[in-house]
């Protein structure tokens, strides 16, 4: 089979396709031929290094059609997404024509749409799905701002959030992608500074209800600032970079703020495990158009250099995503 695969660590250059071997599925994996990945930060931090000894062909979800599922569980031809279950990391990735990931991490998906358009689905809506409903409670929230709006994720959880019905603020570091915001559903658009927290207290002086930071350790916090007492602050991603930061509890947490995060590798754990997210649902939502979801850029696989260029720049304003 044809395969993304990384000669070492290193630069985008490092990126080569290959003629490599199928992989062969164990009891608890399935054979998934692939149709279309959508691409993610981490897996740029997987190309250069920062992440340790990772499997040389990267790849964390992808959608497509079962090969071979030895339990029997899923049929031949049936649609299906894949996400995490150490893909890219302690087994071969998404980046290939087929990829054996465990059966926890497959779910069966019923749908026509493009294969482009569902491969924005997994992981950015799995990880939204799940930091907004079970890190925050969106059931008890009247408000919540997302930073870091127009990345994959904040424009999954914006568009979860405002179907809701809830006030949902939405912050990007490029004025002109303020309008984007406000057409995923956003109810006010805000160009991120380091000191945002003050200009919100000014908009809303008893705090909002909640903060989904994707932008990681170089906002939280004055992100903690933000939110009320019983607020909750949730980080799950690092489009910042993730370079520590200095933490005191006593200091840095204001008294009743609730701080969590959501690790999106743990999908398929027994303590996360996928059917506790919706896919079906979301789908049917993105089929609707109710759910905004459709990818910045589409890109063939052989341009897969092309493709991780851009999102090193941040110069796709959502999803990107390969096909077959």
């Amino acid at each position: 089979m044809k395969a993304i695969v990384r000669k070492q660590y290193g630069s985008v250059d490092e990126l080569d396709i290959r003629e490599v071997d199928r992989p062969e599925p164990g009891a608890d994996d399935v054979l998934v031929r692939v149709k279309a990945f959508g691409l993610n930060r981490a897996e740029i931090y997987m190309r250069q290094g920062l992440w340790g000894e990772v499997a040389p062909i990267s790849g964390i979800e992808c959608v497509g059609t079962v090969v071979e599922d030895p339990a029997g569980e899923l049929q031949a031809g049936q649609t299906v997404a894949a996400l995490m279950g150490g893909m890219g990391r302690g087994i071969d990735g998404s980046y290939a024509e087929y990829v054996a990931p465990p059966r926890s991490n497959v779910i069966p998906i019923d749908t026509d749409l493009p294969w482009e358009v569902l491969a924005a689905v997994p992981e950015s809506y799995a990880t939204a799905w799940a930091c907004l409903h079970q890190n925050i409670g969106i059931e008890r929230c009247h408000s919540l701002l997302v930073r870091g709006g127009t990345s994959a994720l904040g424009q999954a959880a914006i568009n979860i959030a405002a179907a809701r019905g809830i006030e949902v603020l939405g912050t990007t570091r490029q004025a002109e992608r303020l309008s984007q915001l406000s057409r995923i559903g956003c109810t006010g658009t805000l160009v991120d500074t380091p000191e945002l927290s003050h200009g919100i207290r000014e908009s809303h002086p008893g705090g909002l209800d909640a903060v989904l930071d994707l932008v990681g350790n170089s906002t939280l916090l004055d992100s903690l600032k933000m939110v009320c007492k019983g607020g909750t602050v949730c980080t799950a991603g690092f489009l910042g970079g993730g370079d520590p930061i200095a933490f005191n509890p006593l200091v840095d947490l204001p008294s009743g703020v609730n701080l969590n995060f959501f690790a999106s590798f743990m999908f398929g754990s027994p303590d996360f495990p996928l059917a506790d997210i919706p896919l079906q649902h979301i789908v049917e939502q993105v089929e609707k158009g109710i759910y905004r979801c459709k990818p910045a850029r589409v890109f063939g696989f052989d341009e897969i250099r092309q493709a991780h260029r851009l999102m090193e720049s941040n110069g796709a304003g959502g999803k990107i995503v390969i096909v077959h």
